[in-house]
């Protein structure tokens, strides 16, 4: 048996996630709400009240917390959605029959559609930052626009475990429901917009969108609310869960 080159393995996984991005942008349908809505509303939100920042309860520092919950909001669509709808409908059509019956590395497809999320996550905190920065006005040095962006772009990561497990669990026809389903309440009961309720405090602990959000309020000078390393734990935990769960699902299907 012979064994492929390095550099083709390597070529294999770009041409997959560059032909992912591609397949992605050309469809209106997602690129658009995800490019689009997060920077739209948090302009548009933060210009209902005024200046935040002249808001009561200057201690709670609502120009940046409304500056990272959007951003997170931005980062888990592309995610979520992209596992979540696109590998169920790609499992409907056979499709990944067909690239297991390609010459072509195993993991190259995941990993094609991981890039395309980070891609779409850098595109995501590139137009919050130009928009916190030239249109608000948003404080921050350049160590800490940077450390919220990357946090950001690889806290993809439990939100696609998340949108892998949705996709290797339903159909193609009610992925965009149960995305959904995950992505709208995870979205407004994190507290990233405002305070949750005490009888939701529980879910908001399970959320990893509260504890991504979390590390980015840190990176951006808020007081924490728990530990850093506590935050980080909870984003593995999920990661690993939902991958783990993702991996047996497949594994079953055969």
């Amino acid at each position: 048996m012979t064994t492929m080159p390095l550099s083709r393995v390597f070529g294999a996984y770009v041409a997959e996630a560059t032909f992912e991005t591609k397949r992605h942008l050309k469809t209106p349908a997602f690129a658009l709400p995800f490019l689009i809505i997060p920077v739209t509303m948090y302009l548009f939100i933060t210009s209902l009240g005024g200046d935040p920042a002249q808001a009561p309860k200057p201690e709670l520092q609502m120009p940046i917390r409304m500056f990272t919950g959007f951003s997170i909001m931005g980062v888990m669509g592309p995610a979520l959605f992209a596992f979540g709808m696109s590998l169920a409908v790609d499992r409907d059509f056979g499709l990944l029959r067909l690239k297991r019956a390609l010459p072509m590395p195993p993991m190259a497809y995941m990993l094609g559609k991981m890039v395309m999320s980070a891609l779409f996550s850098v595109a995501v905190m590139g137009s919050m930052t130009a928009a916190a920065v030239v249109v608000k006005g948003l404080r921050l040095s350049v160590a800490q626009f940077l450390a919220v962006a990357a946090i950001g772009v690889v806290g993809t990561l439990p939100f696609a475990a998340i949108g892998l497990f949705i996709g290797a669990k339903v159909s193609g026809r009610t992925a965009p429901a149960w995305v959904n389903l995950a992505y709208i309440p995870m979205t407004y009961l994190s507290g990233l917009f405002f305070p949750v309720p005490e009888a939701l405090r529980a879910l908001t602990l399970a959320s990893p969108a509260f504890h991504l959000n979390q590390l980015a309020l840190q990176a951006g000078g808020v007081a924490a609310i728990m530990p850093a390393t506590m935050h980080v734990a909870a984003l593995l935990g999920v990661t690993v869960l939902f991958s783990g769960l993702a991996a047996w699902r497949v594994a079953k299907m055969g």
